[in-house]
């Protein structure tokens, strides 16, 4: 039997580097999780505005033929030249050209659809989606600057990496400093097998070692100052993705209020474009006006009506974005422990939190105190770390 005691936290050390390590692939998992329902979110708005925009511009198109078929007809009569007739053909043609890239694109868009959900094409359920079943939440998500830190799946990868870097510079310490075992035996010796166990033939030994390295080369030396270069390499890792999501979340909110100012100049547009239809329906009732100006009041309503729908399938994908920029709501899941300091218990494992704080989560602290980020009660790297211009 042999006992070899953790006597400067090596083993420790080691076992926290694991544990970080199985932290970053399952925040990694929910970063791929959270990526898959953002893409699926944004595929089934694009299909609902693909086929609105479709269905507008084949109103477009019957409108322009009914223009053309009337042009035709004075034409016929010598009430008109021909070149108001060839105008209209161009006009007609080249809003036909539009019609196949919409019809194209809804069926990659569908392709699509049905590769996110684990099927082959030829695997297409028919799902329909349309813009007006979609509704914006009533209350954006909005967050405090150090709530995004501990919400976006990405920071907290990046945060499990950075901890288990700073384990590993306390394995490459304990590496260099000596080694300490102790040995035991006990047991029995007799002359026959009969008188094993007897009174007085009982043995035991204790014995303990030491052992230091003496000569390495130097290689323990550069372990360490490896380990140290990959723990400032985390750091920089880290204040790199909690910067990227800063960046993600304020672009995502101006995204927002541009998309709101498009879409309401672009449904005053469509009413106004509606009250002017009206306005030819009542004067050609009338006989006020004549039916080639219906048609043309009809047709810039039908692309006021496609404009309006390109900018309400933009904002649906920027609040998607937003959602995306916040962290995706994975921790209010059921199969996450909302009150545990690690990562998300999908498997069923402990966390390595409760056990051991993260390098991260002391510099988020200490920079929100204005205090300077550098570790306690860890090897400190060459120079100190400070988070506070990332997080401030």
């Amino acid at each position: 039997m042999s006992y070899a005691p953790d006597v400067f936290g090596g083993t420790r050390r080691q076992i926290e580097a694991s544990g970080a390590q199985a932290d970053y692939q399952r925040y990694q998992l929910e970063a791929t999780y959270l990526t898959l329902t953002a893409n699926l979110v944004n595929t089934a708005i694009s299909l609902a505005s693909i086929r609105d925009q479709i269905a507008a511009t084949e109103t477009v198109i019957r409108l322009q033929s009914d223009q053309l078929d009337l042009l035709q007809a004075q034409r016929r009569l010598g009430a008109i030249g021909d070149s108001d007739l060839l105008t209209q053909q161009a006009t007609l043609a080249q809003t036909r050209a539009t019609l196949p890239p919409l019809q194209k694109q809804l069926a990659q868009t569908r392709n699509q659809l049905q590769a996110y959900l684990g099927r082959f094409p030829s695997q297409d359920r028919g799902e329909h989606f349309q813009l007006a079943s979609l509704h914006l939440p009533e209350e954006l998500p909005l967050s405090l600057p150090s709530a995004i830190v501990e919400q976006r799946p990405d920071v907290r990868s990046a945060e499990a990496q950075l901890h288990q870097a700073s384990a590993d510079i306390g394995v490459a310490i304990a590496n260099q400093l000596p080694q300490f075992s102790i040995t035991g035996s006990l047991g029995s010796t007799a002359l026959a097998g009969t008188k094993l166990f007897s009174s007085g033939t009982g043995v035991w030994s204790l014995a303990g070692s030491i052992a230091q390295p003496l000569f390495d080369a130097g290689a323990l030396e550069h372990r360490k100052r490896a380990a140290v270069a990959g723990y400032e390499q985390a750091a920089a890792r880290y204040r790199g993705t909690v910067i990227t999501a800063f960046q993600d979340v304020a672009n995502a909110l101006r995204a927002l209020q541009a998309d709101a100012e498009a879409l309401q100049q672009q449904v005053l547009a469509e009413t106004a474009a509606r009250q002017s239809l009206d306005l030819a329906q009542a004067q050609y009732r009338l006989g006020a006006v004549g039916y080639l100006n219906l048609l043309t009041a009809q047709q810039t309503y039908q692309n006021a009506i496609v404009s309006r729908v390109r900018a309400q399938a933009a904002r649906y994908s920027d609040t998607t974005a937003l959602f995306q920029a916040l962290g995706g709501g994975w921790w209010q899941r059921q199969d996450v422990d909302p009150d545990s300091l690690g990562s998300p218990d999908r498997f069923g494992w402990p966390s390595l939190k409760e056990m051991y704080p993260p390098p991260a989560a002391q510099h988020r602290e200490q920079a929100q105190a204005g205090q300077p980020g550098r570790l306690q009660g860890r090897q400190p790297p060459r120079r100190p770390l400070d988070l506070h211009p990332c997080l401030k």
